[in-house]
């Protein structure tokens, strides 16, 4: 039964269930459980959370550090000491963190819907992004962003440290690519 048309018949049929993160025990008619549209609004937020993250991420690690780095090295520090300030705005952190605060959500409900349908794939699409993406931004990359911001482009030690901030700071980033990315297809597997 498709995600949407399942979503349907659990709106229709909402007075009779409990709501929230409560258990579902009725079936539909072909036998499927009908989730809870709660876990169901949340996975499809954390579905395209993922996505959206993933995407961003994807853009770095396949062309924008490879751009930066053929540039002059005083130009590319500039550049990337600029995205990192501009990048901490309201909308990409809205869905960074927001898809962040909905996987622990997730991960709460789990707890009351211990063994139902997709609850395995929720769960490792939580793993995914809360470690994999959210996790090896605060660990890895911010610190290097830090670091980087402290340079003078203009320095003279400056190019050896673009190298290895760029060499450090994008294999972190094929890591939180793969781990968006992963995620986006578990939640996507739980919908289905």
């Amino acid at each position: 039964m498709p995600a949407l048309h399942r979503f349907a018949l659990v709106a229709a049929t909402r007075k009779e269930r409990p709501s929230g993160c409560a258990r579902e025990a009725r079936r539909g008619k072909e036998g499927i459980a009908i989730s809870d549209p709660f876990i169901f609004l949340l996975t499809l937020a954390a579905a395209l959370g993922c996505g959206l993250v993933a995407g961003v991420f994807f853009a770095f690690s396949t062309f924008v550090m490879k751009a930066l780095s053929r540039i002059p090295t005083n130009q590319g520090i500039a550049a990337m000491q600029s995205i990192n300030v501009v990048v901490l705005n309201r909308m990409f952190l809205s869905v960074f963190i927001g898809t962040a605060v909905v996987c622990l959500a997730i991960v709460a409900c789990s707890f009351w819907q211990w063994g139902s349908p997709g609850m395995l794939w929720r769960v490792g699409g939580c793993a995914c992004y809360l470690a994999g993406s959210f996790g090896v931004t605060l660990a890895w990359n911010v610190p290097r962003n830090e670091g980087l911001a402290a340079i003078d482009p203009s320095a003279s030690a400056s190019a050896d440290l673009w190298r290895r901030y760029v060499a450090e700071w994008t294999a972190g980033n094929h890591v939180r690519t793969i781990a968006s990315f992963a995620g986006a297809v578990f939640f996507s597997l739980a919908l289905g």
